[in-house]
């Protein structure tokens, strides 16, 4: 069973991915059943495990902020600004999870967001690198290990510094 801090990661890249289109409103509804199962509970999360397939894309624009409100969690609204980064982050864990491949990744990062947005524009280049290999000398293990080291540069969660602050003495 996974703890409940990586259900509710998991709840809330897919809530993510739903916000861009890349998932469907039934997959942030599994997510919401995944999220109980491991321990998470809140009266707006149980509503939103309870949709049925044939009501999740009616049911999941209202249900799910209410139901990350309540886990603490961001809602991010349809194709926001910050909502694309996050999801360029959530597609990163993906292929990090071995769920893409870093090829997949790249593709799917330059076909949602070209070269339009300044934190995928790595991952963009890189899809045209995939392109033009037999041009350049570079291998496909090449371009995959530096798509690898993106998405880890990506997904890396910032570090929260120390207390610096001076005691009195």
């Amino acid at each position: 069973m996974p703890s409940t801090e990586s259900a509710a990661r998991a709840l809330q890249d897919r809530a993510v991915l739903w916000s861009i289109g890349e998932v469907r409103a039934t997959d942030v509804v599994a997510g919401a059943c995944d999220a109980l199962v491991a321990g998470l509970d809140t009266p707006a999360l149980r509503i939103l495990a309870a949709c049925t397939r044939a009501e999740a894309d009616d049911d999941v624009p209202e249900l799910l902020p209410p139901a990350l409100h309540e886990l603490g969690l961001t809602f991010y609204p349809f194709d926001s600004a910050d909502g694309r980064e996050a999801a360029v982050r959530a597609l990163a864990a993906r292929m990090l999870a071995s769920e893409l491949t870093p090829r997949e990744l790249a593709f799917r990062i330059h076909q949602r967001f070209g070269h339009e947005l300044l934190l995928a524009e790595p991952l963009a280049e890189l899809d045209d690198e995939y392109g033009i290999l037999e041009y350049d000398g570079r291998t496909s293990a090449q371009v995959d290990a530096d798509v690898t080291a993106e998405a880890l540069r990506l997904t890396r969660r910032p570090e929260v510094p120390a207390d610096t602050t001076d005691t009195p003495a």
